[in-house]
Formats: C-alpha cells, sequence, structure tokens
C-alpha cells in the first residue's frame, strides 16, 4: 500500500470536459498523474463509486461544503477519484455541482487503485474490483498525508479531517 512519503502511481486518470479549451477537447480527456501534480498541493479523496449513497450524500459535499476553506489554506486542486468511467464522473458531477472546485477523475481500469494497493473487492455486491475509500494530500507529486477508512466507514477521509491536516 501506498504510504507517506511515496510519489503517486505513474498512471493516466481520465477527465471528462464539458467546454472545449485549454488543450482539452469535449468528452473524456486523459490526465497524467505525474504531470498534473507537479508542484501543486492537493487534496485528493477517493471513493468506492459514483452515485452510490455515502459518497453523494457525504463525501463529495464536504469537500465541496469546505472548497473555499481548503483553498485559502494552501490547497491548489481538489481531486475525486473513483474507478468508473469518465461519463458517469462527467454526470456525477454536473449532479453534485462540482465545477470549478473538484476535479471528478475517472480510474475506469482501476489502474490507480491497484497501483497504490487501495483497492477493494465489491464483487459480492455487483460491484467488482473498486477503490478504497481514503483521503491524501499530495505535496509535489508525494504523499504528505494519508486516511484510509475502515470497511464500511466514513470517518477520516472527509473534508474537515483533511482540512485540519493542511493547517497542521
Amino acid at each position: 500500500m501506498i504510504k507517506v512519503g511515496d510519489t503517486l502511481p505513474a498512471t493516466t486518470l481520465m477527465e471528462f470536459s464539458e467546454v472545449e479549451g485549454n488543450g482539452c477537447s469535449l468528452g473524456p480527456n486523459p490526465v497524467d498523474v505525474a504531470k498534473a501534480a507537479a508542484g501543486k498541493t492537493i487534496a485528493l479523496f477517493a471513493l468506492p463509486g459514483a452515485f452510490t449513497p455515502t459518497c453523494s450524500a457525504k463525501h463529495i459535499p464536504s469537500y465541496v461544503g469546505l472548497f473555499n476553506e481548503l483553498k485559502s489554506s494552501g490547497v491548489d486542486e481538489i481531486w475525486c477519484v473513483s474507478v468508473n468511467d469518465a461519463f458517469v464522473m462527467g454526470a456525477w458531477a454536473r449532479d453534485q455541482k462540482t465545477d470549478g472546485k473538484i476535479r471528478l477523475l475517472a480510474d475506469g481500469s482501476a489502474d490507480f487503485a491497484k497501483a497504490a494497493g487501495l483497492t477493494l473487492d465489491l464483487s459480492a455486491r455487483g460491484m467488482g474490483l473498486r477503490s478504497n475509500r481514503y483521503s491524501m494530500l499530495i505535496k509535489d507529486g508525494k504523499v504528505a498525508t494519508l486516511n484510509v477508512e475502515a470497511a464500511g466507514k466514513f470517518e477520516v477521509s472527509d473534508a474537515a479531517t483533511m482540512l485540519a491536516q493542511v493547517k497542521a
């Protein structure tokens, strides 16, 4: 499992763009994790799936709600990573009104989750291999803090915990 001090996995995530511009075409666009994280402070949180109850009702809203405080405390970007395709993540971003606040990044084949050692097998629930629920503070591509949730819990990967860690 990835740990504090490690570099983020050298993988590519996908991001759905609603508008064309800044070198991005409309629709899914690749995001090279190493390049996107270079020189930035990123609050990254990952979760099992888009449109799932805890993720939609608590996880994303906690980061949307504390967006201004996270930014004013030094966070350059907030990333949400989930094992879904970019089209689903784009629809979820619209549903959760994250535009301009959180980048919803698709880990469609779970490559990032596997490389980080943070997978969750939900095959018994018909969801296949997913990402564990966690958060990490990233500084210039390296893990500064890591908060991995126990199975079925939502206690340490929320935005309030992240904000406390950013301010520490």
